[in-house]
């Protein structure tokens, strides 16, 4: 069996050149940096169905922000003041477009699955769990679930898309567009 297999008639030709290398894709991006796990809640905790749309759904300590993880979609935050009224971070854009191309004043903060994060103006209440109100996520603790994870720590709300590693930090003072994790050793 082993003489016929090495007569199969296939020639091998060798030019001592080196082998094609295949084009890559693009450049890769750096994997994102490993989250902490030593803080984190049960996100079954927080989960919740509103209307179509199964979230995990939260509220920061102070009451000032509505905040969720949309399964596998996004996650995001709005103002607890109203859902329409703008979050009233310094340095957040004046408008940006709406559905329609239109600008408008934006209403939330969200990170998407694999995009950047960014102000948006949304046309209904994404982020608040309605009937609510939504549990309180505790400072220093992390929700994570359906390829996300936000925390709340004394500094502001962050989130992050666990697929592509980008994410934000907000509060009252400010915003970055980087998720900033819970350190391992916080309260």
């Amino acid at each position: 069996m082993l003489a016929t297999a090495g007569c199969s008639g296939e020639q091998i030709v060798n030019t001592s050149e080196p082998p094609d290398k295949t084009a890559a894709a693009g450049p890769t991006a750096a994997p994102p940096t490993p989250s902490s796990n030593v803080h984190l809640v049960n996100a079954f905790d927080y989960v919740a169905r509103v209307g179509d749309i199964t979230g995990y759904y939260f509220t920061t300590p102070s009451g000032k922000w509505r905040c969720a993880i949309l399964t596998r979609t996004k996650a995001g935050c709005q103002a607890s003041s109203g859902w329409q009224s703008g979050l009233g971070i310094p340095g957040e854009p004046d408008s940006v477009p709406d559905a329609t191309g239109q600008g408008t004043t934006p209403n939330a903060i969200a990170v998407d699955d694999d995009g950047d994060p960014q102000f948006v103006a949304l046309g209904q209440p994404e982020f608040w769990l309605a009937p609510g109100p939504a549990k309180v996520l505790q400072f220093n603790r992390i929700l994570a679930a359906a390829g996300f994870r936000c925390n709340v720590q004394e500094s502001g709300v962050s989130c992050q898309s666990e697929t592509s590693g980008k994410g934000f930090t907000f509060s009252a003072e400010g915003y970055t567009a980087q998720y900033t994790d819970v350190p391992a050793n916080a309260p």
